[in-house]
């Protein structure tokens, strides 16, 4: 992995592999670079693939910022792009990752000439899922990061998917036990306060790319329904029988969706 020093203090460590048009992987939260593995091997064959962890996940330092916005992600992302003299990428974020995503087409849209939203939507936070959060938050500071995690993981992925692939499952949890109380409880803040970006797909001059699942529960269809036709271009992929792990649940098919935005993006 390599690494960016961001403002000093904050070690951001990201895969770098390929060449040819940069795309930008997200993860979401509770995740980490590592979500993107099944679909590095072939992606990486046709672009320049850079899957970074985020801050406070993976081996990247938490932002020390303990107020820190998805607009503050955004701002690490494009300081990333710069250290690589990157101009122009695509970027595709998956749940919070695209957030960040949606924060980033809106304060650097001329540095995209494409992106994406895997299972992730660009509505805010409606008061109900605030609540939700917050409630997040207070089993987070009572029963710990990794408890909780092993709570609120597995129900994210499809119900079918879940039953016949528990050791997947399981081996995904574990991978999230490394996450701290402080950095999941930023996630969470920062999450609760995002403002709704549908104006950045309304806006969009770009092509945007749509991914979501018919049994995804954070991400549900019937949002993202609702924003598709937003965008002037957009790109809609409907997955059946999935949840919001797309990149677990149908990794061939998720992969093959984003090659061929890239494809057609980069042309």
């Amino acid at each position: 992995m390599q690494k960016l020093i961001f403002n000093n203090n904050t070690e951001i460590f990201y895969h770098k592999t390929g060449n040819g048009l940069p795309v930008i992987l997200l993860h979401g939260f509770g995740e980490d670079s590592r979500i993107w593995d099944k679909c590095r091997e072939v992606l990486e064959k046709k672009c320049l693939l850079i899957c970074p962890d985020l801050p406070g996940s993976g081996h990247s330092d938490m932002y020390i910022n303990s107020e820190a916005s998805i607009e503050d992600y955004a701002d690490i992302i494009h300081a990333l792009l710069v250290f690589e003299k990157i101009d122009k990428c695509i970027m595709l974020g998956h749940s919070m990752g695209g957030y960040i995503t949606l924060a980033f087409a809106k304060k650097y849209p001329e540095s995209l000439v494409g992106f994406g939203l895997i299972n992730s939507t660009a509505f805010a936070d409606t008061e109900q899922q605030q609540e939700r959060r917050l409630k997040s938050i207070r089993m987070i500071e009572r029963y710990g990061p990794h408890e909780f995690l092993r709570q609120i993981l597995p129900p994210l992925f499809a119900d079918a998917f879940r039953q016949t692939n528990r050791e997947l499952v399981e081996t995904f949890v574990e991978n999230a036990k490394s996450f701290k109380k402080e950095t999941l409880v930023q996630y969470y803040t920062a999450m609760m306060q995002r403002p709704d970006n549908t104006a950045v797909l309304q806006k969009s001059s770009v092509p945007v790319l749509f991914v979501c699942g018919t049994e995804d529960t954070a991400a549900p269809l019937e949002d993202l329904l609702k924003q598709m036709h937003m965008p002037d271009i957009s790109y809609i992929h409907i997955l059946e029988n999935t949840g919001h792990k797309s990149m677990f649940e149908a990794p061939g098919k998720l992969t093959n969706f984003m090659l061929d935005f890239i494809e057609s993006v980069g042309k």
